[in-house]
């Protein structure tokens, strides 16, 4: 079987970007039970379908395990923002990579950018070791986060990617529809003011 990239597309701009930048040949969405689930897989076909991405969604409901905002529920005291879900990093990636493997994907990138270190799993170091652990594992997976040292407005001059997609992109923490009062919705305008297009 052909060595392929895949990568953990959410529909938000920055694995949007990612997407479009590096091109992969598999996409994988994962539905974990996050309010925005089902804009965040619309988001990511659209993605796929523009750039002809071999598309796969994976439904796994871990609400129950959920913690702010992605879930509806009250943060955990560990929380260092309203967005933190516990370990959901490493549950998305470990997931990704049980059905990457089957698909003959070898290299597995995520949509981590510079602003994503507020969470342990966002930072170079987690990368590493996520790498490292997948890599001592059947499939010997690699885990990449190209993007990690860049801002997203950096992500989206190198991706390239065009404006009428980026405006397509989902990144809403607690709904379906922008709710424009998350961190999510908070970072896309804040981006879409600074292209000037907001």
């Amino acid at each position: 079987m052909t060595a392929k990239t895949g990568i953990i597309l959410s529909g938000g701009m920055d694995s949007s970007c990612l997407a479009w930048w590096l091109k992969p040949q598999i996409a994988i969405t994962i539905d974990y039970g996050q309010k925005a689930a089902k804009a965040e897989f619309e988001a990511s076909a659209l993605i796929c379908n523009a750039l002809g991405i071999e598309h796969h969604f994976i439904k796994v409901d871990c609400r129950e395990l959920g913690s702010g905002d992605m879930a509806g529920t009250i943060s955990s005291t560990h929380a260092p923002a309203s967005d933190w879900w516990p370990y959901r990093n490493q549950l998305l990636i470990t997931l990704s990579a049980m059905k990457a493997i089957s698909l003959g994907v070898n290299k597995l990138l995520i949509g981590s950018v510079k602003s994503d270190s507020i969470h342990k799993d966002g930072s170079i170091n987690f990368v590493e070791k996520i790498s490292e652990l997948l890599n001592l594992q059947e499939g010997a997976l690699e885990v990449q986060a190209p993007g990690i040292e860049l801002s997203t407005l950096e992500l989206i001059e190198k991706s390239g990617i065009p404006l009428e997609l980026l405006l397509l992109t989902h990144s809403c923490h607690k709904d379906i529809v922008p709710c424009n009062n998350c961190r999510g919705c908070n970072k896309h305008n804040e981006i879409l003011y600074h292209l000037g297009k907001y």
